[in-house]
């Protein structure tokens, strides 16, 4: 006994059945799905390949200079006779260079954020975002040079107070970077802020308050998350600055705090020795990777707590 569909159903299951522009549709899902998960692979390959590139040179250099020297010692003259390894005059000038920026970018990019966010007119908004995004994208050559030729000779060496300052320093060098990352600073703050859903920055303005209360009472509660990353992210691009350092701050590597004299931090020292004229061989050009993998674990470490300190104080609105 055969059994013969009715027309009816035929009609059912052509309608089931996707159409050639569904299938398209399908297929162009597939390969933009592919893509995306192959370009997200390519970024986690990356990092292991420069994490790869700094490991073996880094176990050389430790094979013939010891732990104990290169965490013990504050004097640092890798390219000199008889050398030295002490990686802390590097670390204390980028620490010295680091607080300098974020004394500047951090009070600076909170209050544009909040100006940008609830004081300024939609028209003042248009003028002074593209600003700060031409501030933003503004080669750091050109910030060193800023730094060499205004900010040094006019404004630090004329002001600072407490003695003589060097022509190289690292408070042109701070200055200067944190007038570099004030932007990024500006603009995640801004984008956290943005998040905070309206009804709730509206019911606070329904309760009477100013706009500043609003501000520090509801907006920088709620956006704590995003401010706290986007001030990490600063960080690790303020230690990871090299142009600006090596023009403004100079080449001296000395273990101090003192923000009116030369100094030189992690990341200039990669860049002054890496167009030097060492031997690829040497224990010297090794000091580059060495340094790099210690500033590549430095902002490993920033990142992490970043992503830490987002997922304790963030904030989720249904």
């Amino acid at each position: 006994m055969s059994f013969s569909p009715s027309q009816e159903a035929i009609e059912l299951l052509d309608n089931l059945l996707p159409s050639g522009a569904q299938q398209r549709r399908r297929i162009y899902e597939r390969v933009v799905q592919t893509v995306l998960m192959c370009t997200s692979f390519i970024t986690v390959i990356v990092l292991f390949a420069v994490a790869g590139s700094l490991v073996p040179p880094t176990i050389d250099f430790f094979q013939e200079v010891s732990f104990g020297e290169f965490f013990g010692r504050t004097e640092w003259y890798p390219l000199f006779e008889p050398p030295a390894y002490g990686i802390w005059a590097l670390m204390s000038a980028t620490f010295l260079v680091m607080t300098i920026a974020i004394i500047v970018a951090v009070p600076g990019g909170l209050a544009a954020a909040f100006f940008l966010n609830q004081y300024a007119s939609d028209r003042v908004r248009r003028y002074l975002k593209p600003t700060l995004e031409i501030l933003a994208g503004m080669p750091t050559v050109v910030f060193g040079f800023f730094a060499v030729n205004f900010v040094s000779p006019n404004i630090v060496q004329k002001l600072w107070p407490f003695g003589e300052v060097d022509f190289y320093n690292a408070l042109s060098a701070g200055l200067v970077v944190g007038i570099m990352i004030l932007p990024m600073m500006t603009t995640l703050a801004e984008d956290a802020m943005n998040s905070i859903p309206k009804a709730l920055i509206e019911g606070a303005y329904a309760l009477g308050p100013t706009k500043r209360e609003v501000c520090t009472g509801v907006i920088f509660p709620s956006a704590l998350s995003g401010i706290i990353a986007s001030i990490v992210i600063s960080l690790s691009r303020a230690i990871g600055e090299t142009t600006i350092v090596l023009l403004a701050a100079g080449a001296s590597a000395k273990f101090t705090l003192n923000p009116a004299e030369s100094v030189q931090t992690l990341a200039s020292f990669i860049g002054f020795a890496g167009i030097g004229d060492q031997e690829t061989d040497s224990t010297g050009y090794r000091t580059i990777f060495a340094v790099g993998t210690f500033l590549f674990i430095i902002t490993f470490i920033l990142n992490i707590i970043s992503i830490r300190v987002v997922r304790r104080f963030r904030e989720v609105y249904e």
